[in-house]
């Protein structure tokens, strides 16, 4: 299967429309509804509540742009979803909330978070959450397992990989050499059969990706594009961008 169309036909909101000096924060629904009006697609990050709940929320802790603090693991959804976002009366959403607020309006592109140790319940109930929506809807993970399983689960969803041409910056240090091995050069791609791509706007050009194009014709969307020299990276190198900072204009790209 190919990565359809609308998966490249507008910009992707990165966490939604957010505008922190507005107070719009990052994956909140106001985010989310600001991205809806302005007809642009929408990438959100997902992680597990301590019941098995899909919630909607890039960080794995609270603190940083929500009140309270604790690891989201160890809280259950209706715990989170009375956490409000830092200055504002709105709360954390389920993926289910999510589906309900946009309705198929514009296309969702759902990072599923991982701790990399194989737990595959996230996925599970991702997928749950899914099978009774109807809109245009795409998943993608930096962890290939997590592609895996979005594949073993739901075949027919749009998967994609997250990468980067290297892992060696502080955020991986967390990871085995072998675990940031496996993620190089796409080369697990044969066992997870990604249908696009979404790579580090950074350290584009790079090899893999432009295999995964032009050979094997997975779409490739680029992260997180801020800056007028990162957009015109994007478009040089990429089929689309996940952006936040701006507002594109109104030309479909």
């Amino acid at each position: 299967m190919r990565a359809p169309g609308w998966l490249t036909a507008r910009p992707i909101a990165h966490r939604g429309l957010h505008n922190y000096a507005r107070g719009v924060i990052e994956n909140m629904p106001g985010a989310i509804s600001a991205a809806v009006e302005g007809r642009f697609g929408i990438e959100v990050d997902i992680q597990l509540s301590a019941d098995g709940e899909a919630m909607v929320h890039h960080d794995d802790e609270l603190g940083r742009l929500t009140d309270g603090s604790g690891a989201l693991a160890t809280l259950s959804a209706a715990e989170l979803k009375r956490v409000r976002f830092k200055d504002t009366s709105e709360r954390m959403m389920t993926v289910g909330d999510l589906c309900d607020l946009v309705a198929g309006r514009v296309p969702l592109l759902i990072e599923v978070k991982s701790h990399f140790d194989g737990d595959r319940q996230l996925v599970k109930r991702l997928t749950q959450v899914l099978a009774s929506y109807r809109g245009p809807v795409a998943a993608m993970s930096f962890d290939p397992d997590q592609v895996l399983a979005l594949r073993q689960a739901m075949p027919e969803l749009p998967r994609g990989i997250t990468a980067q041409r290297s892992y060696d910056d502080p955020y991986w240090v967390k990871l085995t050499p072998q675990q940031r091995d496996s993620m190089l050069y796409l080369r697990h791609s044969l066992r997870t059969q990604p249908h696009f791509v979404a790579y580090w706007v950074q350290q584009l050009p790079a090899p893999a990706p432009w295999l995964a194009r032009h050979l094997f014709g997975c779409p490739l969307l680029t992260w997180t594009v801020r800056t007028p020299e990162q957009r015109e990276r994007a478009a040089r190198y990429a089929d689309q961008m996940i952006f936040e900072g701006f507002v594109p204009d109104a030309t479909p790209s």
